[in-house]
């Protein structure tokens, strides 16, 4: 910038001694002035701080590249709770989930060496959260820890609709038999009281996540439920009762040697975790 006014103020000097004119002080301060006959198009003003402004600009668009789930909500759902099991009497109470009635949540499964469905959802929770965080999303997990019991899955679907979830995502991890292998996501068929446009809206959501995770884990689609790892149902409160887009994956079958080996190694989980925020990337962005 400095180069290019002291380029157009030699030049205008040059001019006016060879026009015998008198040069104003206007002249040589950025252009202001009507230029002289043959002198060329007059340069635009330099507005004070230009700069600055085209720096703010950039930096904006890096931090909007930094940060692409700005400004948008997630729920992340873990499967079941560490002290369901010592609870019968309460998770196995009758709730409503729309279009009839069934337990308040369930105890989960476990790989045959106990490594238990409710510890898996957990951590893939936590970590998939960290991811989205640092992404600029606002992330909500229905339970705070691993030791307490539920919530019931009328609560779970509940914090979702009152986050008013841009997406809401239930981790889970199955307990097939032993042939079976591979992951599957399940979808929500029409319910009364979901919201306007839920179901199309999950149904993206869930080939998004489809998708990423399998490109991102390398497991297989389920070879015992749903078409292309995608199943539809309405027996889920969690689906049911929802307002908002919301999916479960199935992340693999614990019973099966194969699946359980990748769910119980902490490395894989991270991956499982880069693989399902690529997903709820994809379909939020």
């Amino acid at each position: 910038m400095l180069i290019h006014r002291r380029a157009s103020a030699a030049a205008g000097l040059a001019l006016c001694l060879a026009a015998l004119t008198a040069c104003g002080g206007d002249g040589g301060s950025g252009g202001s002035s009507a230029p002289s006959a043959g002198a060329g198009p007059a340069q635009p003003p330099t507005a004070a701080g230009d700069g600055n402004a085209t720096t703010g600009a950039s930096n904006a668009r890096q931090n909007d590249d930094a940060a692409p789930l700005r400004g948008k909500v997630v729920v992340i759902d873990p499967g079941h709770n560490g002290g369901n099991a010592k609870n019968p009497s309460k998770i196995n109470k009758q709730v409503a989930i729309g279009n009839g009635h069934k337990e308040c949540d369930t105890t989960g499964t476990s790989t045959n060496a106990g490594y238990a469905e409710h510890a898996f959802t957990w951590d893939v929770s936590n970590r998939l959260a960290k991811i989205l965080r640092a992404e600029g999303a606002k992330v909500v997990l229905t339970r705070p820890n691993d030791t307490g019991v539920g919530p019931c899955i009328t609560e779970r679907a509940a914090i979702g609709n009152r986050a008013e979830a841009d997406a809401a995502l239930s981790v889970h991890a199955d307990g097939a038999p032993a042939s079976g292998h591979g992951f599957h996501v399940i979808q929500p068929l029409s319910v009364k009281g979901q919201g306007g446009g839920m179901v199309p809206a999950s149904r993206r959501l869930g080939r998004a996540i489809r998708d990423a995770y399998r490109t991102g884990t390398g497991i297989p689609y389920s070879t015992y439920r749903g078409k292309d790892a995608l199943d539809s149902r309405d027996d889920l409160g969690g689906l049911n009762l929802s307002k908002v887009p919301k999916v479960f994956i199935e992340c693999g079958n614990m019973r099966n040697s194969g699946d359980a080996a990748k769910l119980s190694s902490a490395a894989f989980r991270q991956r499982i975790a880069e693989a399902l925020a690529k997903g709820i990337d994809d379909y939020l962005t």
